[in-house]
């Protein structure tokens, strides 16, 4: 009895040994993170140092070296890890100018991937495109467009937001507005379908007809936001102007002022770049061949310096490593970070990781995803595993009720079919899941838009989120068990009236931009 008695004790004694280390690795990186964070210094770097990171450019390699060499001070391995290639190309000077009926600098850049004008730019009168009942009509128009810069984007009648209307205006007035912006936004596609053309091919008809140039403005409905995207011209240069100095143009053309800029749009092709991953672990020392898997994609557009997509969890991710690293340096399970290339272009860096390591998808304990904006978590989705219930509640308990208590869960949830790269895993069939954020108007004023910037960063939330993640990779990790891949049994869809499916892997694009 007495030798029981004293197995029992010794037992109980390891367990509360193994809890006071578990509660000390985890208060550890809790006070680290809050009293010598390093998010401010690795944002700053990455965003105002490097900047923005659209896939194929220097800029792209340039980070892609600076994570490696930040991983390697902090004695984690990493690596950059080729997986296809794609078009070069590097941003130079914009410079738009409307030089008649008087000279005002214009607000706007070149979109990405757009033609050079070379340093002495080019100096055209900007016309709009016509109303016309059918594509004869528009045809017998185009010779109109060459030696002019063609302005392709619907007019707007208002560059104030909704809800400042709903602030300032009479309910009359706001119904007048939008009802007026309708029948507008209505008009220009009839238009464009007379024409015979849509928004994306009537460009080849006018560079194919000798326009020099194409000017766009692709409005994001907040103030001073626009979106910036792709060129889809090949020898031309495609500018995009800000809503204010875009309606400015269009109604001088259409007033028949005959508006002129000048536009340098200085870029660089510089051929074929390779394409990376870069990868990162701290080595499993009981069960190296399981995986918990933070992921977050490095790339971004280029209107801005891509702050809050995908630098908030980029440094999210980097943060949450070092934090590990640094308290938890042998853990049970591998843990392993991958900043993904060219998810804007469709997930295409992790699509690769998963379809090139099938040994490693088929052993992940968890992988954590955090993409969508600088907001705190708010949202955690069992991603349609049946049992996420169980497992994803227990990493969670010892996480902070302060970080806790904005979170809203859901399982099982359903599987991301897109959007982000977790669905990459999860089509493989690896339980992935998406740590949603809070908004603060990212829809609007910084995804894929010019403002997307440093100073959008709210730095308290991106903090409680390196928190969250460290401490979810610690328990995943910690874990006894492996973590269930049973997955539900979808529901009828009501729009197509069969039953739903899991979504199915798919392989990335690894020769972008070449064709």
């Amino acid at each position: 009895m007495k030798r029981i008695l004293l197995g029992a004790f010794l037992m109980c004694s390891m367990f509360a040994v193994t809890a006071q280390e578990k509660n000390a690795v985890i208060d550890n990186m809790i006070k680290e993170a809050n009293e010598n964070s390093q998010l401010e210094i690795l944002g700053h770097e990455l965003l105002d140092v490097i900047g923005p990171r659209l896939v194929g450019t220097p800029e792209m390699k340039q980070a892609h070296d600076w994570a490696v060499d930040t991983y390697e001070k902090w004695g984690i391995p990493a690596k950059n890890e080729q997986y296809g290639e794609w078009k070069s190309w590097q941003r130079g000077v914009s410079h738009i100018d409307m030089v008649s009926p008087r000279v005002q600098s214009l607000d706007g850049m070149q979109l990405a991937w757009s033609p050079s004008t070379g340093p002495e730019g080019v100096t055209a009168e900007v016309i709009t495109l016509p109303t016309v009942k059918d594509s004869i009509e528009f045809k017998n128009w185009l010779p109109n467009a060459k030696g002019k810069f063609v302005m392709i984007s619907e007019y707007q009648k208002t560059g104030r937001p909704d809800y400042n209307w709903e602030e300032f205006a009479t309910p009359e007035s706001f119904e007048k507005m939008k009802k007026d912006r309708d029948s507008l936004s209505k008009a220009f596609r009839d238009n464009m379908r007379n024409t015979g053309y849509n928004s994306r091919s009537v460009i080849e008809a006018l560079e194919n007809a000798g326009a020099v140039g194409i000017v766009s403005s692709y409005w994001s409905k907040a103030f001073g936001s626009n979106k910036i995207f792709s060129s889809r011209t090949v020898k031309i240069p495609t500018v995009d102007l800000e809503l204010e100095d875009y309606t400015m143009l269009y109604r001088l053309a259409e007033y028949g002022n005959k508006p002129k800029i000048k536009v340098v749009a200085e870029s660089k092709d510089l051929g074929v770049a390779p394409t990376f991953n870069t990868i990162a672990q701290i080595k499993g020392s009981e069960k190296p061949e399981e995986y918990v898997i933070l992921s977050a994609h490095f790339d971004s557009w280029d209107g801005a310096t891509g702050a809050t997509d995908n630098g908030t969890g980029t440094i999210v991710m980097m943060e949450a490593m070092r934090l590990l690293k640094k308290f938890y340096p042998n853990p049970k399970r591998t843990i392993l970070v991958g900043h993904w290339g060219s998810e804007e272009q469709g997930l295409n860096g992790s699509r690769a990781f998963v379809e090139d390591h099938p040994e490693i998808v088929a052993n992940i304990q968890a992988v954590f995803n955090q993409d969508n904006g600088t907001g705190r978590v708010v949202d955690l989705s069992g991603a349609g595993f049946l049992h996420s219930y169980d497992y994803l509640n227990r990493w969670l308990r010892p996480v902070p009720k302060d970080i806790t208590k904005h979170i809203e869960t859901n399982f099982p949830g359903s599987p991301s079919g897109g959007g982000s790269d977790n669905a990459s895993f999860v089509a493989a069939g690896a339980p992935a899941f998406n740590l949603s954020s809070l908004s603060w108007s990212y829809w609007n004023y910084t995804w894929h838009t010019n403002r997307d910037t440093y100073d959008k960063i709210v730095f308290d939330d991106v903090r409680s989120n390196a928190i969250l993640t460290a401490i979810l990779a610690y328990m995943a990790s910690e874990d006894d068990t492996k973590t269930s891949r049973e997955k539900i049994v979808l529901p009828v869809s009501d729009r197509t009236g069969k039953q739903m499916e899991w979504p199915t892997q798919r392989s990335p694009e690894r020769k972008g931009g070449l064709d």
